[in-house]
């Protein structure tokens, strides 16, 4: 933890090696939550790349070193809130990457695609924690901070949208 706050710090006063080792232990779960929020790869990549440009160019003002990392997830989070908006605005939901799923039999893909589509029929913030804590691995203390929530309420959240998701199947 304390190289970790080192990184930080020295990537606060503009060591670009220093950001780019920070980014690169958290790249793949940005990528997948950006992901599972979007279901488009492009969308994906892009959301990502704007919370990184965005969160470089600011990173002078992040108050806390210890909250690097969420403090990157919030900002990725509003991008894929832009582009959700974006899609809402053009009537569109986003194109389905299905090439991202191996499915042996077509009875698993009819009970995946189910699955999906209860998924992106939650309400944003189920989506987010669902997001968060199943695709990206996050804690549910990690989520609140996050997220700006109280602990249980977190978990709670999950534990109905979850449940909400089973009764429709």
């Amino acid at each position: 933890m304390e190289n970790y706050i080192k990184l930080v710090r020295r990537a606060k006063r503009g060591d670009i090696d220093a950001f780019a080792e920070l980014y690169a232990g958290i790249y793949e779960n940005m990528y997948r939550f950006a992901l599972y929020i979007l279901r488009n790869t492009n969308d994906a990549e892009d959301a990502v790349s704007d919370a990184v440009t965005d969160a470089f160019a600011s990173i002078r003002k992040l108050r806390s070193e210890e909250a690097f990392k969420s403090w990157l997830f919030r900002i990725l989070s509003n991008k894929c809130k832009d582009k959700l908006r974006e899609y809402a605005c053009k009537r569109e939901t986003g194109m389905d990457d299905m090439a991202e799923l191996t499915v042996d039999s077509s009875l698993e893909m009819t009970e995946c695609i189910q699955v999906r589509k209860l998924f992106f029929e939650l309400a944003d913030e189920e989506r987010l924690i669902i997001s968060m804590h199943q695709f990206a691995g996050y804690t549910s203390r990690e989520i609140a901070e996050i997220l700006h929530m109280n602990e249980n309420t977190v978990r709670s959240k999950e534990s109905r949208a979850l449940k909400k998701m089973g009764e429709q199947l």
